[in-house]
Formats: C-alpha cells, sequence, structure tokens
C-alpha cells in the first residue's frame, strides 16, 4: 500500500503544571522568600512606627529646609540626646501655641549665642557656617542681644530668619526665649513628601561639639524594600516557572513517523 504517514505530538516531556515545572527545589525557595519577605516588610514598618512620628509643617518658618505644608519623618528621642544643629519639633506652653513647633537648635545649656557679626550667628563667640539659610540671606533679621542659655535649656531659631516665631519672638519671656530639653518630643531626620530625604548635616557646629548622628531611617526603608522585592520575586516564581516549562515542553514536540499499515 501507499506510504501513508500520519504525526504524534510527543509528551511535553512528563510535566503536569507549574510546580513541576518550576521544580521542588525551586517552589520551596520561592516559598521561603515570600514568608522571608513578609517578614522583612512587615518588621520594618514596625520598626519605623516604634521609632517616628510623621509631622505636617504648617508655615514656612523653616524654608527652604522645609517648607509650608511639608511631611516630615521625626525619630523619637530624649531632649538630652538632642545636639546643636538638629531641627526638633517640641511643645511648650508659653509660647501660646495648641499644635507641634519645629524649629532648629541653635544653642543649647551653658552657650552664649548672639546675633550677629558679618552677619552670621555666634555661639561662644564662634561665627556659625549655616548653609541652610535661604540663598544669599544673612543671619540677621534686625539681630538680637546676647543670651545665656540656662542649663537644660535650648536655644532655637528657624532657618526663615524673617518673621520666624522663634527664641527671638520670645525674649522677653522668664525663660529668656529658650525652651526646656524635655519639651522636645523628636528630632527630624527627613522630608518624605515632597520626597526630598535626609536633612543635610549642619557642620558649621562641628567646632563647638559633636553632632547628632542619624536615626536608622535609612536601614528601615532598606528592609521594608528588600522585603517587598522577596515577596514579589518569590510570588512570581511559580508563573513565571510554569510559562517557561510549556515553552521548553513545546519546543521538544516533534512529529514522528508512523509505520505503513
Amino acid at each position: 500500500m501507499g506510504g501513508e504517514s500520519t504525526t504524534r505530538t510527543a509528551p511535553h516531556g512528563g510535566g503536569t503544571g507549574t510546580a513541576r515545572a518550576g521544580g521542588r527545589l525551586g517552589q520551596r525557595l520561592s516559598g521561603l522568600a515570600v514568608g522571608l519577605g513578609i517578614v522583612m516588610f512587615l518588621g520594618g514598618f514596625a520598626w519605623g512606627a516604634v521609632l517616628y512620628r510623621p509631622y505636617t509643617v504648617p508655615t514656612g518658618s523653616m524654608s527652604p529646609t522645609i517648607a509650608a505644608g511639608d511631611r516630615v519623618l521625626a525619630q523619637r528621642i530624649d531632649g538630652d540626646e538632642i545636639r546643636r544643629g538638629d531641627v526638633v519639633v517640641f511643645d511648650d506652653r508659653s509660647w501660646v501655641t495648641n499644635a507641634s513647633v519645629v524649629k532648629r537648635v541653635v544653642a543649647v545649656g551653658g552657650d552664649t549665642v548672639a546675633c550677629c557679626t558679618d552677619g552670621r550667628l555666634t555661639v561662644d563667640g564662634k561665627p556659625i557656617d549655616e548653609p541652610y539659610l535661604p540663598k544669599g540671606s544673612l543671619a540677621e533679621t534686625t539681630g538680637f542681644p546676647t543670651v545665656k542659655v540656662p542649663e537644660g535649656r535650648l536655644f532655637l531659631l528657624g532657618d526663615e530668619r524673617q518673621g520666624s516665631l522663634d527664641s527671638t519672638a520670645h525674649l522677653t519671656d522668664a525663660a529668656g526665649g529658650t525652651v526646656a530639653r524635655g519639651a522636645v518630643k523628636a528630632r527630624v531626620d527627613a522630608v518624605v513628601w515632597p520626597m526630598d530625604g535626609m536633612l543635610p548635616k549642619p557642620t558649621g557646629f562641628e567646632t563647638l561639639g559633636a553632632l547628632s548622628e542619624p536615626g536608622p531611617l535609612r536601614p528601615i526603608v532598606a528592609l521594608i524594600v528588600a522585603g517587598a522585592v522577596l515577596v514579589l520575586g518569590g510570588g512570581a516564581y511559580g508563573p513565571l516557572a510554569g510559562l517557561f516549562g510549556r515553552r521548553r515542553g513545546a519546543a521538544r514536540t516533534r512529529t514522528e513517523p508512523v509505520g505503513a499499515r
């Protein structure tokens, strides 16, 4: 009889679905990645929630460092940890305000602060370099007399010195415009909306003593991002492995001649 031929499609490598296509080891690693990613992601958020509080700054007294309406993250710290140059969140009833105030610490207990010498703030007679001030502006507004900061208290100014309701607006108060360290609630680490990032280090105060080290915000963000990547990567493994397995099976499909009948 004439040579007839038919075609037969070979099995797709014996695969029965995504699980086999990915392999048992791959599936286990995928599950481990998802589980670890969830722990890292949620752990990062929990760590951040314990250490940081968000605040919205309502005025422009800290511009250009922090503009009106910016959202910041401030690390909860004890007032004893405050250093010169820190931007802090505090409450002080003598300042007659219903909200927390955000200002920069320029002098601490025992310091003598004055303004100004050649347009620069001085602390203990040393002119302070303040690159965070508005471009082209001098530290002085109208100037203020020399203030000796009592122990356990802080002297605070806005970065936008003109019109800022800071320590200079309260010089006639009983505390001479100073604020108790215990009134400090947190130290601002970063502007998160808009995403301006970490505040620049106030290096102009280094000659007066140690500066504050930034909080663990960067490690927290890295932990959250890494966790998200592991969750997404591990979750995508199964579907991708199945897709590649089907493609490999299709590539192995072949046509085999069947003998004449």
